[in-house]
């Protein structure tokens, strides 16, 4: 019997997969629970539909990300810290002390754990940061930190 999966199953696929189980699988374990429904022509074309709205958001976003990241190559931030002797800090610059700048200055908000900073920045100067914003796109900015 011909099914479309409404959810992941174990062993068999995943959502919106069409799949071929025995009938009394079918019947007994699959339909009653939600978790398939029959493959007619209206369901998969439904689902087919769905799939297509799906891959057509998740494009909109990737187009969005890139956006964000090609704007987000041009930001230089500044961060104003205590220092020593030397131009030493006192602790270091975070991600979270770069997200609270980037939102002081630029009001953009970006989550701290998506701010990658190579090596710890503990002496004033010009640093650069990874912003990872999609699972394939990142962005680099500029750090700048000066005594304040």
């Amino acid at each position: 019997m011909k099914l479309i999966l409404q959810q992941e199953v174990k062993g068999l696929g995943k959502k919106g997969d069409i799949i071929e189980a025995s009938e009394g699988y079918a019947r007994n374990y699959l339909l009653p629970r939600k978790l398939a429904i029959p493959a007619t022509a209206v369901n998969v074309n439904a689902v087919s539909q769905q799939k297509s709205a799906v891959i057509r958001r998740q494009q909109q976003l990737l187009d969005e990300v890139r956006v964000m990241a090609a704007q987000l190559a041009k930001v230089v931030v500044t961060v104003a810290v205590k220092t020593g002797e030397g131009g030493k800090l006192f602790g270091a610059v975070t991600a979270k002390d770069i997200s609270d700048a980037l939102v002081r200055e630029h009001g953009i908000e970006i989550d701290k754990r998506k701010i990658e900073l190579k090596e710890p920045i503990k002496m004033v100067g010009v640093y650069s940061a990874v912003i990872k914003l999609h699972a394939e796109i990142s962005a680099q900015i500029q750090v700048k930190v000066v005594e304040g």
